[in-house]
């Protein structure tokens, strides 16, 4: 039986490690000098194979998902690891998002009471809770539409509460669970497209949004013009926009869309992470987001054994992997 869990950990911590080195150079110097290889220090100054927050932050979920699905245990993880106690590459943090620091922060003192403390303005939306996101699918390839989308809700809104942030983690592990279950990219794609389309008629999609609602950046009219903002998505033609109408930055928005793109105009997982690294800017998480769909669809063994020889703390992901595929 496929081992989903070990795809989704390697293929977004070997994307991630790949991306590390070149984060924040512009499209213009990658095509002038592009990647073509997991390499080693660059931006970060790291060894090769080192992963970022990105990884680090999915692993805290998956760590928590093998005792089952727990908000607050999730968010402990999380804290846990910005105290630098677990899941760090190196023993260190090198790399942190604005809105998961300021989350985070707030944790330490609510730790017991609410953990959805992530920001709810149109200004929080960067990448921090997709990035992290995709682990959640194993916990929810066999729950309802409803369900699937009050979680992520709810695993999202730990650093990332805004309508925009949640709905694009929802997008993706929609696409995710389709290639679980079998189909193709772009079946996985337009179907996940279409479901949702039909997901947003429902009163009870209003219903599920309640609570946002009471934040006044998060109105009912604001989320149907939200909605709007997914256009080039819900078009179902991603895939053919040209490279320039793709934006590579740590908008959540855009770093979908471009994982889509580089997923979507690429038939294997080497090629579909270098490509989402090409694009230059936030190049670790996108290439992070890609690669966690690029694993789904071509598996493990499609990842280059030499980049995933070379991870850090290779192993401990391994072993984590099989905690979480016995789990689910």
């Amino acid at each position: 039986m496929r081992n989903f869990a070990k795809d989704i950990l390697f293929g977004i911590s070997v994307g991630d490690a790949l991306g590390v080195p070149f984060e924040f150079k512009n499209r213009e110097n990658l095509k002038r000098y592009p990647a073509t290889d997991m390499i080693g220090f660059g931006t970060h100054s790291q060894p090769k194979g080192t992963w970022s927050d990105d990884s680090s932050l999915s692993f805290c979920l998956a760590d928590s998902l093998c005792d089952g699905y727990n908000p607050k245990s999730i968010a402990n993880k999380f804290f846990d690891w910005f105290e630098e106690k677990i899941w760090t590459p190196h023993g260190r943090i090198f790399d942190i998002g604005i809105a998961t620091t300021k989350a985070l922060s707030k944790l330490e003192n609510i730790k017991d009471t609410s953990v959805f403390v992530g920001g709810n303005t149109e200004n929080d939306n960067g990448n921090g809770s997709l990035m992290r996101i995709l682990p959640i699918v194993l916990y929810l390839k066999d729950k309802d539409i409803n369900y699937r989308y009050s979680v992520i809700k709810e695993v999202s809104s730990i650093t990332h509460a805004h309508f925009i942030s949640i709905f694009s983690c929802f997008i993706y592990i929609e696409i995710a669970l389709n290639l679980m279950n079998g189909f193709n990219k772009e079946i996985s794609y337009k179907k996940a497209i279409d479901d949702i389309k039909n997901f947003i008629t429902e009163d009870n999609f209003n219903n599920l949004n309640q609570n946002i609602y009471s934040q006044i950046q998060n109105t009912e009219d604001n989320i149907n013009k939200y909605l709007g903002y997914f256009a080039k998505i819900f078009s179902g033609n991603i895939k053919n926009e040209t490279e320039d109408n793709i934006k590579s930055t740590g908008y959540v928005l855009d770093s979908l869309e471009a994982s889509l793109w580089c997923w979507l105009n690429t038939d294997n997982y080497k090629d579909s992470v270098l490509k989402a690294v090409n694009l230059g800017n936030d190049t670790d998480t996108i290439a992070t987001i890609t690669g966690g769909l690029a694993s789904l669809t071509y598996g493990f063994e499609n990842i280059p054994k030499e980049w995933v020889d070379c991870l850090a703390k290779k192993e401990d992901i391994e072993n984590l992997a099989n905690r979480l595929n016995n789990k689910f």
